[in-house]
């Protein structure tokens, strides 16, 4: 059940792009999508969990979780809504990469040979996900591209912060992360539309409520099922289950046209997936 639990978060995220495509069709810029989909579950939050606002008002650490889950979703929402999605998919991923620096800026943790090796597999990934046909530096080429970088970041330091603050409650825990996801894409997404960037939330019809529901609360089973799951397995089993949002996301996008696959995307998403099993792999051994 865990494994399926996980493998169910996974596979929610992976094909997330699409729903989020249809809402911006009809009008709905993807990060006013992200906050209504956020607060179905900081009200759910703030309801059951009591005393979890005044823990993460006493708690620095987890405003810094605040700040990086609400720039990880705003990130990647706004990255496979408007962008190539395997390729923002597998930017995103290289989150293993930066997940070793900022555990040894932050938590201290030493540089060993694996740790070397990640860091190679995944900036050699990167390198050829980024190049450029023509030649040039391998450098985001679109605001999607720089998304899924920025995304990938910050849920690292996400990660590294929830491991630094284990101390804290798990509800006080969960509502620095929904916050986030809340403040971050609404304020972002007010700020563009204040100065024309983006609209104001506009749907054509009531009946495009009854998605957003949907959509909202599927979002609030997949924490429940990430959070259900993460708890009851080892971390490297966990990483290496929710290594499957990659081939949902990538599969879907090619079968329903979010997403093209070329010989060098495919071989630098190879070497980024091998990063994150090898990560995976390293946790085990310790």
């Amino acid at each position: 059940m865990p494994i399926l639990a996980l493998m169910l978060n996974a596979t929610i995220w992976g094909l997330s792009w699409w729903p989020f495509r249809q809402f911006e069709s009809a009008g709905m810029h993807p990060l006013w999508t992200t906050v209504i989909m956020y607060l179905l579950s900081w009200v759910v939050v703030m309801a059951t969990q009591r005393g979890a606002m005044a823990e993460w008002w006493r708690s620095p650490g987890l405003w810094l979780v605040t700040l990086a889950a609400g720039v990880t979703n705003t990130a990647f929402n706004w990255g496979v809504a408007t962008g190539d999605v395997v390729r923002v998919v597998l930017l995103f991923y290289l989150m293993p990469l930066w997940a070793v620096l900022l555990a040894r800026l932050i938590l201290k943790e030493p540089l060993t040979a694996m740790a070397g090796l990640r860091i190679a597999l995944a900036l050699g990934g990167a390198m050829a996900v980024l190049a450029p046909a023509g030649g040039g530096w391998p450098v985001p080429s679109s605001l999607p591209d720089a998304l899924g970088l920025i995304g990938g970041m910050t849920f690292a330091l996400n990660n590294v912060m929830l491991r630094r603050e284990s101390a804290r409650s798990p509800g006080a825990r969960a509502l620095a992360m929904f916050t986030g996801g809340v403040l971050v894409a609404g304020v972002s997404a007010a700020s563009m539309a204040g100065v024309g960037l983006a609209p104001w939330p506009w749907l054509p019809g009531a009946v495009w409520l009854l998605p957003l529901a949907g959509m909202a609360l599927l979002f609030f089973i997949s924490n429940l099922s990430l959070q259900y799951g993460a708890a009851r397995l080892p971390a490297n089993l966990t990483a290496v289950v929710m290594l499957t949002e990659v081939p949902v996301a990538a599969g879907s996008a090619l079968l329903l046209g979010g997403g093209t696959l070329d010989g060098k995307t495919a071989l630098g998403g190879g070497a980024i997936l091998a990063a994150a099993l090898l990560a995976a792999l390293e946790h085990r051994r310790a």
